[in-house]
């Protein structure tokens, strides 16, 4: 598991760094507890040598040293893993501290914040809450669903997850098996990229609309995962956003408010309703069918009857 090999890389790390003098690997092994779980020999010569060899990749310099009382010791100096020292200038340092203020999400904010306060140990010119010189921008990414976070981990991880997701067109909601891509948040909403393995193709879903726990499951992905995941481009495809074709609905007065933000023409019709003019774009059925009876869709046709057989079916649930 990929959180288990990062823990045992970081205890290497350690011991080779805390060290006063080189290490044997007998000495490794009774010291760090995954090498002591290996098993044989050779199970463990093998985990230290990836382990080894994965430390180097990642810039450590580790040294091995001959004839320790007949053995091979290893260490990794501080003076040579020592990093340069971080700088950063006012503007850099203002905009990691907003950024550090988007996340919301408790586990998150414990790490941003303990960030935020090993630069200002170091000296770098990170302001206070309300002190920098753009304080008047209070940038928040809401990430209130609870799906958030596990999903966030399993994309971290590729890990494939299962869980419950009731469209807009249904009563009940249905099992998805997804390999999760991405996450990214969109006009105050969480959307998931993946690869959706019962329909064999790449699907959106939103996370509002998830229901009951993400599950994670073992096992490694079936299909690459993209260079990369144009997310906002297909919700905003599917939205609309960049559709050319116009529709014309019928919202109840005092209802609505997202649409009437779309909308390219407002006409009030009496006092119970108001006729708009919207994008009209994939998905803009699904979207229209949640406002329920405060929208009537006067044309195109086919998406009033998209609307129609979208309630239909929710009725009948």
């Amino acid at each position: 598991m990929a959180i288990a090999k990062a823990e045992r890389l970081m205890n290497l790390a350690l011991c080779l760094l805390g060290t006063g003098r080189p290490l044997s690997k007998r000495e490794l092994r009774t010291s760090i507890e995954a090498y002591i779980e290996a098993g044989s020999e050779d199970a463990f010569n093998r985990m230290f040598e990836r382990d080894k060899d994965d430390l180097r990749e990642l810039g450590m310099i580790i040294e091995t040293v001959e004839g320790l009382d007949g053995e091979v010791g290893y260490v990794a100096r501080r003076a040579s893993n020592r990093l340069p020292p971080v700088a950063l200038d006012a503007a850099e340092a203002a905009a990691l501290g907003l950024a550090a203020r988007v996340w919301q999400q408790a586990r998150l904010a414990g790490a941003a914040s303990g960030a935020l306060q090993k630069l200002r140990a170091a000296g770098m010119p990170v302001a206070e809450r309300g002190q920098e010189p753009y304080s008047t921008l209070e940038p928040r990414i809401p990430a209130g669903e609870a799906a958030f976070e596990p999903l966030m981990i399993a994309c971290r991880d590729r890990r494939p997850v299962v869980f419950d997701y009731r469209r807009s067109d249904a009563a009940r909601s249905g099992t998805r098996q997804v390999e999760p891509w991405a996450l990214e948040c969109w006009r105050g909403h969480w959307y998931l990229a993946g690869w959706d393995r019962d329909r064999g193709a790449e699907r959106v879903y939103r996370l509002s609309r998830i229901t009951g726990r993400v599950k994670s499951r073992a096992g490694a992905f079936t299909t690459e995962v993209p260079g990369q995941v144009a997310l906002r481009e297909t919700v905003a495809r599917w939205a609309g956003e960049s559709a050319k074709e116009r529709a014309r609905v019928r919202l109840r007065a005092g209802c609505g408010y997202p649409l009437r933000a779309r909308a390219t023409e407002l006409l009030r019709v009496n006092g119970e309703w108001d006729e708009l003019v919207i994008p009209y774009g994939h998905g803009l059925g699904a979207w229209l069918a949640e406002f329920g009876p405060d929208v009537l869709v006067l044309e195109p046709a086919e998406l009033r009857a998209d609307v129609v057989d979208r309630l239909r079916a929710v009725a009948k649930g």
